[in-house]
């Protein structure tokens, strides 16, 4: 919202800028004369003409006006109540509607001295819209009542970048409205099911006086604030020759979401390397870096990030890391009732090895936090070696594996043997070395947690024999072997059922038990506002095998993951098939989920 009719005076918002010692009152004044000057808003003067920070400037308001102060990026662009403020009125007056229902109506603003004349203004529009209401012959009980808003401080930059966003997408609805034929919505509905909402629009951050110059700075930053909000798993930057993308892994599932100019490669990927602490200079070989990103005063976002020299430039990934994510509890992962309890019971043996495979991105981190979170108390010494740390875990000590100065897995295994450990916990068991360490560890009263890259439960067990451990000793140290998948889950809201004849179930892996001693409703996906193609969120799909004494004599017979694999099932363990029929019953997840992941 501007206003040329700056007040001559300092305002209380000034003063506490001047208490706060950010400027003094001669530079203050001189600031309002000049802004007055060139016919320019005050807040907008200090932020273009001073650099002031925006964070600071929301800090100081947020004092001077005792309102709350709010990070606009911490909330999802398209879960926004867009309909609760006309979007002119939302550009016009540079404000946000955060949340709006029959009690509360949150609006954000960057700058609450006009915070009166909105409230008149709204309450004023609030009058018309009631008027029209009776007369079209609308009333209700939730019509009638004006919801006084609750107003909260943001940063005026990213205020500033969401109402373009805003206007934008209001803006590209009507003028595509105009001229639409009934096909046609119906078509440009199914592209939005199916992921277009999540192209990101890189208009708002050009230089006006160089449309073809992107800043840099704030596009990256913005990119990245919108992978958290989408809950991202992943950033891929990518150079081709004639093109250059963006995309995100979200639900597992890559999708585009930006198109940059080719000329922008360079920038973009010196940008990221800065931010990494990675040499800009070196472009010939990979490198491995680290962005520590704060989304709020308490909360920072960790990036994982990789460079590798490609065709036509440097391809770029970031891993995003969640601290939160570590935190989720058992109960949330997806095992099924008796797989839980086989996981907790092993986790709490005294001593032995649990083993989770399965491939990158299949949430292993999770679920090896998980344990290690459990297992974290005031009178467990626990030791972790990991390539890299992704995510900090307090009380526990953890060590980032660095080969090129000779700390590999089985270096850090054997200085944790004399550190009196109780638990130890070793990011990837790769070579025999590592493995025969685990073991020795795992035999002489010490519980272990690891991870290996195999496909099933019982392959992990042919794997170590093939890496040259014995199978004594396999078969001995060994408690629990985890592997695990990711399905997407089905949207609740929008979720349909579908009639499958029972012979296909049954060719599917359906057994006659299910379709006669159970209900079975299969649901397909459909797709609405509230999710992707009809998904929404990811569960664990997961074979918990026990090492029984049937299993380990298998094991010390040499037999093969095949012979193991039907022995477990003989013995009750669910491969990851039938755990993920399992959760297409429960109405969870889709068959071509379950057939996507698993390669039965």
């Amino acid at each position: 919202m501007t206003n040329s009719s700056t007040p001559t005076q300092l305002t209380g918002f000034m003063l506490t800028l001047v208490n706060d010692g950010h400027f003094s009152e001669e530079a203050l004044r001189e600031c309002l004369a000049q802004a007055q000057k060139i016919d320019i808003d005050f807040v907008r003067y200090l932020l273009d003409y001073k650099s002031f920070s925006p964070k600071t400037l929301a800090q100081s308001f947020s004092k001077s006006f005792n309102l709350p102060l709010f990070d606009l990026f911490s909330f999802r662009f398209e879960e926004l109540p867009h309909d609760a403020l006309d979007a002119e009125l939302v550009a016009s007056h540079h404000i946000l509607p955060l949340i709006k229902d029959n009690q509360r109506f949150v609006i954000a603003i960057s700058n609450p001295e006009y915070i009166e004349t909105l409230e008149k203004l709204l309450y004023q529009n609030d009058a018309e819209a009631k008027k029209f209401r009776k007369m079209e012959g609308v009333v209700s009980i939730q019509s009638d009542a004006y919801i006084k808003p609750t107003w909260v401080v943001v940063e005026y930059n990213k205020l500033e970048y969401l109402v373009q966003q805003n206007q934008q997408n209001q803006q590209n609805k009507e003028d595509e409205e105009d001229y639409l034929t009934d096909e046609e919505r119906e078509t440009r509905q199914e592209k939005q099911l199916k992921g277009d909402e999540l192209q990101f629009d890189a208009e708002p951050f050009r230089n006006k006086d160089n449309p073809n110059e992107l800043p840099i700075i704030k596009y990256v930053n913005a990119l990245l604030f919108n992978a958290i909000r989408l809950k991202a798993s992943d950033l891929h930057f990518e150079p081709y020759e004639k093109s250059y993308r963006v995309r995100y892994r979200i639900d597992g599932i890559l999708r585009q979401v930006a198109t940059p100019s080719v000329d922008e490669a360079n920038r973009l990927s010196s940008r990221l390397k800065v931010m990494s602490q990675m040499d800009i200079s070196e472009k010939r070989m990979p490198q491995d870096g680290r962005i520590k990103l704060k989304v709020a005063e308490d909360k920072a976002i960790d990036f994982r990030v990789n460079s590798l020299p490609t065709l036509f430039g440097e391809k770029i990934v970031l891993r995003i890391l969640d601290p939160s994510s570590a935190m989720l509890g058992i109960d949330v992962l997806g095992y099924e009732p008796d797989q839980k309890k086989l996981f907790l019971d092993a986790l709490h043996q005294p001593q032995g090895m649990v083993l989770i495979t399965g491939p990158t991105g299949s949430g292993k981190t999770v679920s090896l936090y998980t344990g290690l979170n459990i297992l974290n108390t005031e009178s467990a010494n626990i030791s972790t070696a990991e390539d890299p740390v992704e995510i900090n875990l307090e009380g526990i000590n953890q060590v980032n594996v660095n080969p090129k100065v000779g700390l590999n897995f089985a270096t850090a295994l054997r200085s944790f043997l004399r550190q009196d450990p109780d638990i130890i916990m070793v990011g990837e068991i790769r070579d025999i070395e590592t493995a025969e360490i685990a073991i020795k560890a795992a035999q002489t009263g010490h519980m272990v947690l690891s991870t290996l890259h195999t496909n099933s439960a019982p392959e992990t067990l042919t794997r170590l024999r093939n890496m040259g451990v014995p199978s004594f000793n396999i078969a001995t140290s060994v408690n629990l072997v985890i592997a695990q998948r990711l399905v997407r889950k089905l949207c609740s809201r929008c979720k349909r059922p579908i009639n499958i004849p029972n012979k296909s179930l049954l060719e599917l892996g359906f057994t006659n038990e299910d379709l006669t001693q159970k209900s079975v409703t299969i649901f397909e996906a459909v797709g609405c506002s509230e999710c992707r193609e009809g998904y929404k969120g990811r569960v664990g799909v997961y074979e918990v095998m026990k090492i029984t004494p049937e299993i380990a004599q298998l094991i010390m017979e040499d037999a093969n993951s095949i012979q193991i694999a039907k022995k477990a099932q003989e013995l009750g363990f669910n491969n990851l098939r039938r755990s993920g029929l399992n959760k297409v019953m429960q109405g969870l997840t889709t068959l071509q989920e379950v057939n996507r992941v698993t390669n039965d």
